[in-house]
């Protein structure tokens, strides 16, 4: 179909809410116990290490689940294969409030939800690409990663005040029902295309895809980028109490912190993302981002003030952040005929590799005296800066520079 005669369906926006929905509950269920992992150790007399176990779970199951989820998004769409990853966290989330008193259930429950994950947050690009037309699509994407970031900073918030209201037991069970409900909004209301395409979507197979994928520059530049950028923000997001307690902060402040990176990052994905879709460009707003979140890890490095600790970290979020909806977009892009789901998968794969990496190699590195991870910090700015110099490589994709769509008429579709 002609980008000049595409005719846009409002349901769309059902569609992105929903997934919108289901991504943020998934990431809700994965950092349950971060803000509460003291209390959780001795609510079942474990060590503050299993309870960290619990979340760091979700990241050796991805590198294991990635890419037959991806697969299975290319294969069979969005319906089913998203539906598996709502259905799973919609059934073991229930299974770990009913069973949430045993810790080796709750365990058994995490995996079951980690196994989701990945059928999640594969198919952002791949619902971006099936309902919206190209100049919407990092902006689809971008409120994609939103729900992520949402759905963490819920958890962060949300987790203590029930924990101290209601018990453990009573947050894992309301966790639980609410998202075995949103499974169920998914599988109700969720439809795989709109009445008519929306734009390009002719896909190579998954595996000739992914081969077509690897024997390109500007797609291995973007790996590489990932792999630098999005372990520096897992490692640095899980660290981010002992970065800052060598200098004289406190947890509560170091939490702000945290909190206030990753609110950073959703306002950042939003804004940053519009942007892109708005001036039809990506590879400006990746390179600025990364220029200038490059900016935010050194003053996280190095700040002594509290205010500035915090501008630091609320910049590093909004520009780190905002750079992975317009990767994953133009990853697609540039990956084209290449499958959505094999494109943005490989992305967060690269990434989920890097974090562990980055995680334990700093936790290593830490000075033996008061711990801090300066050194750490200034070998992962030299890599961000990497990164960066890596990127003024990129060329811009080809499907976005094409003429721009000079009808976009919505059109209702039929129920």
């Amino acid at each position: 179909m002609s980008e000049e005669n595409i005719k846009i369906s409002p349901y769309r926006w059902v569609i992105l809410a929903i997934y919108m929905l289901v991504v943020s509950i998934n990431q809700l269920m994965w950092i349950t116990f971060a803000p509460v992992t003291g209390i959780a150790a001795s609510f079942y007399h474990v060590s503050d290490l299993s309870i960290g176990l619990l979340s760091m779970v979700f990241m050796v199951v991805y590198i294991l689940v990635s890419i037959p989820a991806s697969a299975i998004i290319d294969i069979y769409g969005i319906r089913i294969a998203v539906g598996i990853g709502a259905v799973l966290t919609g059934i073991f989330g229930l299974t770990r409030g009913i069973m949430g008193s045993y810790f080796n259930w709750v365990m058994v429950a995490q995996i079951g939800i980690a196994i989701g994950q990945p059928f999640l947050l594969n198919a952002m690009t791949t619902v971006a690409a099936r309902w919206f037309p190209i100049h919407e699509r990092a902006t689809a994407s971008g409120l994609g990663s939103l729900a992520m970031y949402f759905g963490i900073i819920l958890g962060m918030a949300l987790t203590p005040y029930l924990v101290i209201h209601s018990g453990m037991d009573r947050m894992l069970v309301t966790y639980g029902i609410v998202s075995l409900i949103a499974a169920v909004i998914f599988l109700a209301l969720v439809k795989e295309r709109p009445p008519t395409p929306a734009g390009k979507e002719e896909r190579s197979l998954v595996f000739d895809g992914m081969k077509s994928m690897l024997h390109r520059k500007n797609y291995i530049l973007l790996l590489v980028i990932f792999f630098f950028g999005l372990g520096i923000f897992n490692a640095v997001a899980t660290w981010i109490e002992e970065i800052v307690r060598p200098r004289g902060f406190s947890v509560t402040e170091a939490g702000m912190a945290g909190g206030l990176m990753i609110f950073g990052g959703l306002a950042g994905a939003a804004i940053i993302s519009w942007l892109s879709d708005r001036y039809r460009r990506r590879v400006p707003f990746i390179l600025l981002a990364l220029a200038i979140s490059s900016l935010g890890l050194v003053g996280i490095t190095f700040a002594t003030s509290y205010v500035l600790l915090l501008i630091s970290a609320f910049i590093m979020g909004f520009f780190l952040l905002s750079a992975g909806p317009i990767g994953f977009q133009y990853g697609a892009e540039i990956a084209y005929p290449a499958p959505e789901g094999t494109s943005n998968g490989l992305l967060l794969l690269m990434g989920q590799i890097s974090g562990i990496a980055f995680i334990f190699g700093m936790d290593f590195f830490k000075s033996p005296g008061n711990g801090s991870m300066t050194s750490s910090l200034l070998i992962l700015t030299g890599l961000l800066i990497l990164s960066f110099l890596l990127a003024t490589r990129l060329r811009e994709s080809a499907l976005l520079t094409e003429k721009k769509p000079v009808e976009t008429t919505d059109i209702h579709p039929s129920f």
